[in-house]
């Protein structure tokens, strides 16, 4: 494990008690929550989004905030829903937050997950899909995406136009982030999505779920799946080794508030059936830090994969989120091989 972060649902709404959390709070715990993980040199700050949901749906504001005011950070998405986006423009906006982040962001896209709404992408203007659940649509918008952010002429130039320089020929998008192409990652909840990502030539982002159920571990399954992307990367003939992310919730138990919370959390893998799929959910992990370095090392998917990614629980607030994360890289990170990002500056 090179690196670990944390990934937020960014969760708001009704918490109980008569307590409410906004949408400005969510956004501005996030920020402050980046600020400080920076200061303990973790490597990354990762955000779900879901549209039609009191979730992050909007994620490049929130990162372009968290780039302008970090120095170390990687700062992304796992995942953006390529059904909903406009590739030309997503494309745009992601090269303006990798050129203010100096290329710190990891930008996670995939088909989606599922909805509260039914086709949501349609309301958005995005139709014509010939599949139920609009994988079609969002590999469309993926390659037009990933021709966008490598530079690719997509428009004709007007000669004619007092606003350019009089040239023909196809114009690319601006801004342009040369290094953008390679900080894309692909969300892959099946094997046959990470065979997909590698012969694309993109990083993988494996799900918090996988859409096969026969019995076999979750996180067997999942450095099979690993295996089989970075396979299909090599015979792709694709140069450099390309990285991968897992994500799990682990919460390193070391006061009385963390065995409140989370002492009877300790769970095997789940099995359920999700957008129509019988499906393999991941286990949590909740124990005391030295139990952990022993669980986690024997989690096949953490050894394959060099980025970690702890599902956090976002309402909790940035000071209990921050202890969570702070524990885990003083007692349980370093056992499994990361070291901070203060190390190397």
């Amino acid at each position: 494990m090179q690196r670990f972060g944390t990934l937020s649902f960014g969760h708001y709404g009704p918490l109980g008690g008569g307590r409410q959390l906004t949408a400005g709070d969510s956004m501005l715990q996030a920020i402050d929550l980046a600020q400080g993980m920076d200061d303990l040199g973790v490597n990354g700050a990762y955000f779900r989004v879901h549209h039609f949901a009191r979730q992050q749906s909007s994620p490049m504001p929130l990162l372009a905030a968290i780039a302008a005011k970090t120095q170390r950070i990687e700062m992304g998405t796992g995942v953006i829903d390529m059904r909903y986006e406009n590739p030309l423009y997503l494309a745009e906006e992601a090269a303006a937050v990798d050129l203010i982040s100096d290329g710190r962001l990891a930008l996670g896209v995939s088909r989606g997950s599922p909805e509260t709404v039914v086709r949501g992408y349609e309301a958005f203007g995005y139709t014509g899909s010939s599949d139920p659940r609009g994988a079609d649509l969002a590999r469309e918008h993926f390659d037009l995406f990933l021709r966008a952010i490598a530079g690719d002429g997509l428009a004709e130039r007007d000669g004619s136009s007092p606003f350019g320089t009089g040239a023909s020929g196809l114009q690319r998008i601006e801004p342009h982030s040369p290094g953008l192409r390679s900080r894309v990652w692909w969300g892959a909840g099946n094997r046959d999505s990470a065979e997909w990502a590698g012969r694309m030539g993109v990083n993988l982002m494996s799900s918090t779920l996988l859409t096969e159920a026969d019995g076999t571990p979750f996180d067997l399954l999942q450095a099979q799946q690993i295996d089989a992307f970075r396979s299909a990367w090599r015979e792709a003939g694709h140069a450099g080794e390309p990285r991968v992310s897992v994500s799990r919730s682990i919460f390193p138990l070391t006061t009385a508030e963390d065995h409140m919370y989370f002492g009877g959390r300790q769970d095997g893998d789940q099995i359920g059936v999700i957008d129509g799929m019988r499906s393999t959910f991941g286990k949590t992990y909740a124990a005391e830090p030295d139990v952990l370095v022993e669980q986690l090392k024997e989690d096949a998917a953490i050894a394959a994969a060099d980025t970690l990614m702890l599902t956090i629980p976002s309402q909790l607030g940035v000071e209990f989120n921050l202890r969570v994360v702070e524990s885990f890289a003083k007692h349980v990170a370093p056992s499994l091989g990361w070291e901070s990002t203060l190390r190397s500056v």
